[in-house]
């Protein structure tokens, strides 16, 4: 059984910043690749950035510049540092992980942190 803990989140005025984290545990538990989605109302969810265990990431064109991911292999935590916030990011962010325990392999997500950024 793998868990995720998301935290972070909140309401921030445009310009401003925010810091998501996502911890994932589980027995013998290691992640593969791990990222954030997002989701705004009438939306489509889509990738906003994610990182793979070799540290390959992958960023929407949108948030590029903003936006900074970065993950923890020892602690199975990923990071998302979002500066530079605009009303446009505001969406449900979703904490997303891949990886292998023991004897499976494993994909998760979160439940999900509300960001929403006053104009």
């Amino acid at each position: 059984q793998v868990e995720l803990v998301e935290s972070g989140g909140g309401s921030v005025q445009a310009g401003g910043s925010l810091r998501l984290s996502c911890a994932a545990s589980g027995r013998g538990f290691s992640y593969t690749a791990m990222g954030w989605y997002r989701q705004a109302p009438g939306n489509q969810r889509e990738l906003v950035a994610d990182i793979t265990s070799g540290n390959t990431i992958t960023y929407v064109d949108s948030v590029k510049g903003r936006f900074t991911i970065s993950g923890d292999n020892a602690r199975n935590t990923v990071y998302l540092e979002m500066d530079s916030l605009k009303p446009e990011d505001t969406a449900v962010y979703y904490c997303w992980v891949q990886g292998t325990t023991v004897d499976a392999h494993v994909e998760r997500w979160g439940e999900g942190t509300l960001v929403t950024v006053s104009s």
